[in-house]
C-alpha cells in the first residue's frame, strides 16, 4: 500500500516523488525537490497517525521535502524504526484526548496537518463502535483545533468505501448514490460532509482525497479489504503459495504507494482556487482482480500458486464496493495522472522486497 503537495512550496511543473528513499539524506541535487525559500522553512507539519501504512511513507516524502525539523510525526505509541533511523521531530499523540491534542497544536503551531489516524474497514467492522468513535471524534478534534490555531491547510483520507451497493460499480462517478454498509465507509461519508462544512462555514483549507487500495513494500498494511495485495507478495516471496480471502474474479480499485504519496503532495501544493471539491476528490489508480494480480507475479514467481478462501467476510465488503473510479475532476483540476500500471507496481514490488522478506 503506498502516497503525496505542500503551499509552502513553488509547484514544479512535473512533481514526482516515485523514486525517493525514506532513507535518502538531504540533496540539493534532487530532481524531483524544489528550491526552498525562507518561507518554506517556517512550515510547520503535523502528521497524526505517522506509524501507518500511509503515515510512514508520507512522513519520509515531507522530510525530504520540507526537511526533517519541519515535520512533526506522531502516533498513539512510539516511533516505528523507520522514523528514529531518519530522525525528526516526534511526539506521542491520542486524536481522542483532546487536552493531549490541544497541547500539540499549542506546542508547534502547525502551519498543516495530515490526520491519517482511523479504523480501517475489516477492522472496524469487528470494533464499529470504537471505529465510529475513533475515526469521527478524531476529525472534529481536529477541525475544531485547525480553526482555532489558524492552520493554514488540513489533509484528511477518504475512501472507496464511501461507495455502496447502489453506487455504479464501474467508472463510478465524482457525484452519485452513495451508501456505503461498513462503519469505515460511513465514518468516511460523515467525515466528507464535516470537511465540506468547515471550509464552508470557517474557511478551513481541508483537502481530501478517496483513496483506493494502496499497495506498498515498505510499511504493512492496516486492516483493510484490499490487504490481500500486500501479502500476496510477501507470500510468493516466502513460500510460493498465497491463500486469498476475496475470489479470483474480484475486481478493486488500486493504487501504488508511490502514486498515493505523489497524489497527496499534488492535491495540497495545487492552488486553493484550483482545489473546487471540499468533500474528497476520487482517486484512481489500477484496477484488477486477484487472479490478474497472481498472473502477473507468475512472470517473475512461474512456480507461485494461488488458492480462494470461502465465506471470508471481506468477501462481502468488497463486493459492496467499486471495480473501478472515474477520477475526471482530479485531473482536470489539479493535474492528476498516475504512474504505475499492473506491470510496473507488480516488478517494483518484487524488486524492493525480495531482500526485506
Amino acid at each position: 500500500m503506498i502516497t503525496a503537495g505542500i503551499t509552502a512550496f513553488p509547484v514544479c511543473h512535473h512533481f514526482y516523488l516515485i523514486n525517493y528513499s525514506p532513507n535518502q539524506p538531504q540533496s540539493t541535487n534532487n530532481p524531483y525537490l524544489c528550491r526552498q525559500t525562507p518561507h518554506h522553512m517556517s512550515e510547520k507539519i503535523l502528521v497524526i497517525g505517522a506509524n501507518g501504512q500511509i503515515g510512514t511513507e508520507l512522513v519520509a516524502a515531507l522530510r525530504e521535502i520540507n526537511g526533517a525539523d519541519a515535520v512533526i510525526a506522531s502516533d498513539l505509541k512510539s516511533p516505528v524504526y523507520n522514523m528514529r533511523k531518519n530522525s525528526g521531530p516526534y511526539e506521542i499523540v491520542n486524536v481522542l484526548d483532546k487536552d493531549n491534542l490541544h497541547h500539540i497544536f499549542d506546542k508547534h503551531q502547525p502551519t498543516q496537518v495530515y490526520l491519517l489516524a482511523a479504523i480501517l474497514s475489516a477492522v472496524g467492522e469487528q470494533k464499529p463502535r470504537m471505529a465510529w468513535d475513533l475515526n469521527m471524534a478524531g476529525l472534529l478534534h481536529v477541525l475544531d483545533f485547525a480553526v482555532e490555531f489558524k492552520v493554514e491547510k488540513v489533509f484528511w483520507p477518504s475512501s472507496i468505501a464511501v461507495f455502496g451497493p447502489h453506487s455504479p460499480q464501474y467508472d463510478t462517478p465524482q457525484y452519485c448514490v452513495m451508501d456505503p454498509n461498513t462503519v469505515y465507509g460511513f465514518s468516511k461519508l460523515a467525515g466528507e460532509r464535516w470537511c465540506e462544512y468547515y471550509f464552508t462555514k470557517y474557511g478551513l483549507d481541508v483537502r481530501s482525497l478517496r483513496y483506493p487500495g494502496l499497495i506498498g513494500w515498505r510499511a504493512n498494511p492496516g486492516g483493510g479489504t484490499t490487504d490481500y495485495a500486500v501479502h500476496i507478495f510477501h507470500q510468493a516471496l516466502k513460500t510460493g503459495q498465497y491463500e486469498c480471502f476475496l475470489s479470483a474474479d474480484t475486481a478493486l480499485p488500486m493504487m501504488y504507494m508511490d502514486d498515493a504519496i505523489r497524489a497527496t503532495v499534488a492535491l495540497m501544493n495545487a492552488p486553493a482556487d484550483s482545489v473546487n471539491i471540499r468533500s474528497s476528490y476520487n482517486l484512481a489508480g489500477i484496477s484488477f482482480t486477484p487472479a490478474q494480480l497472481a498472473n502477473e507475479i507468475k512472470k517473475h514467481i512461474p512456480d507461485f500458486e494461488i488458492s480462494y478462501a470461502e465465506n471470508d467476510p471481506r468477501q462481502a465488503i468488497a463486493d459492496s464496493w467499486p471495480k473501478s473510479i472515474d477520477d475526471s475532476y482530479a485531473q482536470k483540476d489539479w493535474d492528476w495522472t498516475p504512474g504505475y500500471d499492473l506491470p510496473k507496481m507488480v516488478e517494483d514490488m518484487l524488486v524492493n522486497l525480495k531482500d526485506i522478506v
